[in-house]
């Protein structure tokens, strides 16, 4: 795979991602009968966290992969961050739809998005000061 297919690879995955929530999302309203908001809801919103979240984190990894292909990165830094970020929000995403949303998934996926965005960071200040 070039580094540029790799990116694609966990574009794809996270697209699909999105999708799934979007689409537990509107399961849960069409369940709870509420169109807008939580309507007091916990298991609603617990699915409009997860797919919020994912949204909040998934544009900055997914940028810092492309950053990172084109600083010519690894394919081993780039499946790091791909896969560290897209297994982190399944754990996530698991995690905090689980009743009382406090799931221990909802802290792995959590701390390991954290840890991939920490890594992407400091790989690519690396690439641009060192060379």
């Amino acid at each position: 795979m070039t580094l540029f297919e790799i990116v694609g690879l966990y574009v794809a995955l996270n697209l699909l991602l999105h999708i799934f929530l979007m689409l537990q999302v509107g399961n849960q309203r069409m369940k709870s009968k509420v169109s807008l908001g939580d309507g007091g809801d916990a298991t609603l919103l617990g699915k409009i966290r997860a797919q919020g979240n994912f949204v909040e984190n998934a544009p900055k990894v997914l940028i810092a992969l492309i950053v990172m292909a084109s600083l010519s990165a690894s394919p081993l830094a780039l499946h790091i961050v791909g896969a560290g970020f897209t297994i982190g929000r399944l754990f996530h995403a698991h995690g905090i739809t689980r009743p009382g949303h406090a799931g221990k998934g909802r802290t792995i996926g959590a701390i390991l998005t954290v840890v991939t965005i920490v890594y992407a960071a400091v790989y690519i200040l690396l690439r641009i000061f060192t060379g």
